[in-house]
């Protein structure tokens, strides 16, 4: 039954998300955080606080990465310093990330990609993630 809602589910984010490829590109740089993500089960994670968040850097040559950043109270970044390479693929109507690391290759396809919202299915297990654009804490808003 899981198996089935979830499909549904992709199936439904994949017509409602029939957004233009090269589009959706110009959208992953930035800084993203996990907002919720529904697993190839149907059950749904919210993520109500993130210690960490993904910052993604795309290049002209429709490569790029991925980094791991921890925010902190200072407005800046710490970094883990480790890097997911990738490459971008527009196949078909679809727009494919190809990550390459010293452990692992995986295929990520981005379902939907605008100014404040990443829907991304992982290929592998069948995940979705749903990311929202970073807003830093301002400090000055709880005085």
């Amino acid at each position: 039954m899981y198996k089935r809602l979830s499909l549904l589910v992709i199936a439904l984010l994949l017509f409602n998300c029939s957004n233009d490829p090269n589009a959706m590109v110009s959208h992953l740089n930035g800084y993203w955080e996990i907002d919720e993500v529904t697993l190839s089960d149907g059950t749904k994670r919210d993520y109500n606080f993130n210690d960490t968040i993904d910052y993604i850097e795309v290049s002209d040559s429709l490569s790029g990465f991925r980094r791991k950043l921890k925010p902190n109270l200072f407005g800046t970044f710490e970094s883990s310093r480790s890097e997911e390479v990738f490459s971008i693929k527009i196949e078909g109507d679809s727009l494919n990330i190809y990550y390459k690391t010293p452990y692992a290759e995986w295929k990520e396809t981005v379902l939907n990609a605008n100014e404040t919202q990443l829907i991304i299915l992982n290929n592998t297990n069948k995940d979705v993630y749903i990311y929202k654009r970073y807003e830093s804490i301002n400090l000055e808003d709880f005085k």
